[in-house]
């Protein structure tokens, strides 16, 4: 949680580039992130702000033999390098792992000086270039446990914007950023060449202002969820461009028929069932541009039929 509102700084501090050049960003006083942990979170007062204040973590990379520090007991390895923007990775039931890789499908259209600005500064924070091969699944097997996988293969490639994965008996899904994709699996297979079948179209564009698509499957298989972001940071591209976003759908795996299982989360990710009460979890991107410390991210249960209050309160 920690780590998402750390991302928050990041992501808020974005609008305010134009100041890199005209003057210093402003800085904010001291601020306890931890106070926004918890069921009860600390929300400073909303404030608005010319350029917003920055904190810009650049991409410097790990030097030779560095690695991030991890509990007692538990060792830290890297499985793969060299990924073009690797996104989300998903483990196979035979210990495979699959590392989705994918670049964003299009930019937002810009209205505004601070669009083509930010774009310019979110440059300098986003890892990989746009040069190598992206928009694909890799898949990396370690047989002996060494955390060293004896084979890296392109399970899947040429993918639009993929992002979640979720597989079902023989089924494999990929959720594209217009569509979940079904594709036949094999336990031991390193390559699908066959053609993927469209379950159900996903809103795309030409605006896709959160564009990765969040899956998971239900406990018995049968019904799939996609998160789906808004289309906007506080719907200044118009109600119009919302529809059927901000929401986590339902969709039967038998039929490909959808309806929305919640809606008012501005961007849901990572949503997984939790194994003893069966519910349904996910984290939730929030609003930019108020500040480093507001609105927080937050990790919630999600209900059926339920609103969880974006673009009207936070």
């Amino acid at each position: 949680m920690a780590k998402a509102l750390a991302g928050k700084r990041v992501r808020a501090a974005l609008a305010c580039a134009t100041a890199l050049t005209l003057a210093a960003c402003s800085e904010e006083p001291p601020f306890d992130v931890a106070s926004q942990i918890g069921p009860n979170p600390n929300l400073p007062p909303l404030q608005q702000y010319l350029f917003p204040p920055m904190h810009l973590a650049r991409v410097v990379g790990w030097k030779e033999g560095e690695k991030p520090t991890v509990a007692d007991g538990l060792k830290i390895e890297a499985l793969a390098t060299g990924l073009q923007h690797p996104r989300s990775v998903y483990v196979l039931p035979n210990g495979d792992v699959l590392v989705v890789q994918s670049r964003q499908p299009w930019p937002d259209p810009i209205h505004r000086p601070k669009d083509l600005v930010m774009r310019w500064i979110e440059s300098w924070v986003t890892s990989g270039g746009d040069t190598g091969p992206s928009n694909r699944i890799t898949l990396l097997r370690d047989t002996d446990g060494d955390g060293k996988p004896e084979t890296q293969s392109v399970l899947l490639d040429h993918l639009n914007s993929p992002f979640g994965v979720a597989l079902v008996g023989n089924d494999l899904y990929v959720a594209n950023t217009d569509a979940i994709v079904r594709y036949p699996y094999t336990t031991g297979d390193t390559k699908i060449t066959a053609p993927g079948t469209v379950l159900t179209p996903l809103p795309g564009g030409p605006i896709d202002h959160h564009w990765t698509k969040s899956l998971v499957a239900s406990p018995d298989g049968s019904l799939l969820y996609v998160g789906i972001g808004s289309n906007s940071n506080i719907t200044e591209n118009g109600m119009g461009a919302e529809m059927n976003r901000a929401a986590i759908w339902e969709v039967e795996r038998a039929t490909g028929r959808w309806r929305i299982f919640a809606s008012g989360l501005r961007n849901p990710n990572g949503l997984t069932f939790e194994p003893e009460s069966g519910a349904l979890w996910t984290v939730v991107n929030e609003r930019d541009e108020l500040g480093p410390d507001l609105v927080p991210d937050y990790m919630t249960s999600v209900n059926d039929g339920g609103f969880y209050g974006w673009p009207y309160s936070y």
